[in-house]
């Protein structure tokens, strides 16, 4: 099957749409298929071998150019070239990208707009790029916000057009008005040209459904999986939980946090939980251990999360170990006893609590979004209130105190992942809406044959 799959660049930091996207490109492409992964806005940063073409669509600078003056929608084709180039585009965004919704509404509403709206320019420099590319079997868009690209491929080459849906809404809530409403209506009156809708879970797949007012029966759910490369422990090792079973009670309890370091993933909640859970267990040896991206506009947030540790008395017990790489990212999750990323808002993914299972390491969650689906068919971890410190601090508590749950919760999450997430199991059900679609919307050479 070949494949035209669009992805959106998420400037400097490690997005997990994108490592979802990539990660899907290279197994299919490993099964032999014909895959072309197309970054839009910025080339993709993967913690994994990056997949993607060189080439960028819709590049970062150019379109907020565009967007801020009509003179830039007028640059002979050498000035596009210029900025659309990766390496500029890059440079740019290691110094400073703002992917803030107050700040980007009406560039939103402009990409919803499509041809009609003031970058008709740069979709007019898509269609020339597809049109000398051989044409695929079906397209991919990485999430609604892009779905005003939907019509104008579809109509081009005459074949099906598949749309993500993968927490855009995060980022829908966050314009201002009237952007806000404005994006909203655009996504929904375009739905009509995307030929089938794929969530990546149970949850999102219920939400978007009413947020969006799609079908039922046009919202396919292809489940997150990751590469389970450099995961495996042996066949005779014992996890962590299994150690600190034998070591005993003096073991240090180590509570990871692996995700982006913003309000919405709850590092504050899980330090809050940290606080409480020493007052639980005075004399317990515990440490809180923190990582993901930060980007600038969030230092302000972490200090104050340093802050209030320091004021419960526990600064010392507190670190920050910055944005890690694939390696990396293994050996923090490795050496901690569990991992919470308590987001204060309905999570449609949850990619960091399979990372963390699949390592060996229990989680402890609130009970919202795709949190719940995945804790109960892993098995792995434990499920508590949402946005409240007291039950995240009892369910870390209970894991503190009873190391042999740990252990089972860990061997659990470990099997789990392995039987519902891995990439090979979404990359199979993702084939199947593949070949559905395309069965059911047949290429115009197919069409003219059975003329």
């Amino acid at each position: 099957m070949k494949v035209l799959s669009i992805a959106a660049g998420a400037a400097s930091m490690y997005c997990g749409s994108c490592l979802r996207d990539n990660a899907l490109a290279a197994e299919l492409i490993a099964r032999g298929h014909d895959v072309t992964l197309l970054p839009l806005y910025t080339p993709l940063r993967t913690d994994e071998i990056n997949v993607s073409r060189p080439t960028v669509l819709f590049g970062g600078i150019n379109i907020y150019l565009q967007q801020q003056s009509a003179l830039f929608r007028r640059m002979p084709r050498f000035v596009d070239r210029l900025l659309d180039s990766p390496r500029l585009i890059k440079t740019m965004a290691n110094r400073a990208t703002s992917t803030d919704p107050r700040t980007l509404g009406d560039l939103t509403v402009s990409m919803l707009e499509g041809a009609d709206g003031v970058l008709r320019r740069e979709f007019d420099k898509l269609l020339a790029w597809v049109a000398a590319e051989p044409a695929p079997d079906v397209v991919s868009l990485p999430n609604s916000l892009l779905i005003g690209l939907a019509r104008p491929l579809s109509t081009a080459l005459g074949r099906p057009v598949c749309c993500t849906l993968q927490g855009e809404e995060l980022f829908i809530e966050g314009l201002v008005e009237p952007y806000r409403g404005r994006a909203l209506e655009l996504i929904r009156r375009q739905a009509a040209g995307v030929d089938r809708f794929v969530a990546v879970s149970e949850h999102c797949a219920r939400f978007m459904t009413e947020y969006l007012r799609l079908p039922a029966d046009r919202v396919s759910v292809v489940p997150l999986g990751i590469d389970m490369a450099g995961y495996q422990r042996p066949a005779s090792g014992p996890t962590r939980a299994d150690r600190a079973d034998e070591r005993g009670s003096d073991e240090v309890f180590r509570i990871g946090y692996f995700a982006r370091v913003a309000p919405e993933k709850g590092l504050q909640v899980l330090a809050d939980a940290f606080l409480r859970l020493r007052r639980r267990a005075p004399g317990a040896r515990l440490r809180l251990e923190a990582a993901g991206y930060l980007a600038p506009a969030h230092k302000p947030y972490l200090a104050e999360v340093e802050r209030s540790i320091e004021r419960g008395g526990a600064a010392g017990d507190f670190a920050y170990r910055g944005e890690l790489d694939r390696g990396g990212k293994q050996d923090f999750l490795r050496g901690v006893d569990v991992l919470s990323v308590p987001a204060t808002y309905d999570e449609p993914k949850g990619l960091f609590l399979l990372e963390a299972m699949a390592a060996g390491v229990p989680v402890v969650q609130p009970r919202r979004g795709a949190f719940t689906e995945i804790v109960d068919r892993t098995g792995g971890g434990l499920l508590v209130e949402p946005d409240d410190a007291d039950s995240l601090a009892e369910g870390l508590h209970t894991l503190w105190r009873d190391r042999a749950l740990r252990a089972r919760l860990a061997r659990r999450g470990h099997d789990g992942v392995r039987e519902h997430y891995t990439i090979q199991r979404s990359a199979d059900r993702l084939l199947e809406v593949y070949e559905d679609v395309a069965a059911r919307k047949p290429s115009p050479v197919t069409r003219e044959a059975a003329s």
